[in-house]
């Protein structure tokens, strides 16, 4: 049963994953629905206003004549249990027939909070919570942050070369990376609610910040000061001040997860406030063998060794010539 419980959960995970770009606010969920006979239905959240994850698994089951009575279901956030948009997934369970729900990890939101749970054991339905947690609480980080703390979850991107260099001495940055990295940036800009960048780098690059190369909405584009007249970033939401002010304006606004851009004068501010959830490095094969090209952060660094950023590294993977190196805070836990 254990085996079974978390191959049908790392299943809802990929369920989950599939919507990543598409839910927010809303958290990414997946579902799978293994009916008494076997037979397997699944669902994901739809966009805003659309079905959540366990209700889209029962329509798809009603489609094909799937019984639900004594099925079970395989759901990555525990079901929420009040009316917003949708009716509560709880009780569509509990009206389906459902005999056991098996949960990734509790809904952190004020509105839930183990309620969910609690009207599902109240009905005589099984649950069982925890199931692949470590693995739905890594997808779900950035909603978890949010319900919790009220701030976005902040994303860091970085490109650099190998001897971790972002611009030439001239000022010249495009493009270190190759198109496979690139395109891997722009889908974490897809799965970003909002994307930052200091007024500096919009009058030295002109970006337009809007999601390319693969599907996927564009995000609030944010400028940290006063973006020029014309720029492209516009119409862009001008901010100033402390950046932790900035993280809960940004919140107030749903913004789930930022991504931020850079420059090297932000990500070095961001980066020394501690405001930085995960790190994305992108590295490509290029040396520009000298002390005179811009560094990945500007102002002051580490003065010893004992006061050196220690971090963990999550994941490497290749992007063409390129790497990708995923990496957090040696503190968090994932």
């Amino acid at each position: 049963m254990v085996d079974t419980d978390h191959g049908h959960m790392l299943r809802a995970v990929e369920l989950a994953a599939g919507v990543r770009a598409t839910t927010s606010p809303n958290p990414w969920v997946g579902c799978v629905l293994v009916a008494a006979d076997g037979r397997q239905v699944e669902g994901a959240t739809q966009p805003p206003g659309g079905s959540h994850a366990e209700a889209a698994a029962l329509v798809e089951a009603a489609a094909a004549g799937v019984d639900t009575w004594g099925a079970t279901a395989y759901v990555t956030l525990e079901p929420c249990s009040h009316h917003g948009r949708t009716p509560p997934c709880a009780d569509a369970l509990i009206h389906a027939g459902v005999a056991r729900v098996v949960v990734g990890v509790a809904d952190p939101d004020p509105q839930v909070r183990g309620r969910g749970i609690e009207r599902l054991r109240a009905a005589g339905v099984d649950v069982t919570t925890g199931v692949a947690a470590d693995v739905v609480a890594e997808l779900l980080a950035p909603y978890v942050k949010h319900r919790e703390t009220g701030r976005p979850y902040v994303v860091l991107k970085l490109a650099a070369s190998l001897d971790g260099r972002t611009a030439a001495p001239d000022g010249t940055s495009r493009w270190i990376t190759g198109e496979a990295a690139r395109t891997d940036a722009h889908r974490l800009r897809a799965e970003s609610d909002a994307v930052l960048v200091g007024a500096g780098t919009v009058r030295a690059d002109d970006p337009a910040l809007t999601v390319r190369h693969v599907g996927g909405r564009d995000p609030l584009r944010v400028v940290l000061g006063t973006a020029p007249p014309g720029a492209r970033v516009h119409p862009a939401l001008e901010l100033e001040g402390d950046l932790g002010e900035v993280l809960d304006e940004l919140g107030r606004r749903d913004v789930i997860q930022l991504l931020v851009e850079g420059g090297a004068t932000v990500a070095g501010a961001f980066h020394r406030a501690g405001l930085v959830d995960r790190y994305v490095v992108y590295l490509a094969p290029v040396l520009f063998g000298g002390d005179d090209a811009g560094g990945l952060f500007t102002g002051p660094g580490a003065s010893t060794m004992a006061g050196v950023w220690r971090g963990r590294i999550a994941g490497v993977m290749h992007l063409g010539d390129d790497l990708r190196v995923d990496l957090y805070p040696a503190t968090e836990v994932h």
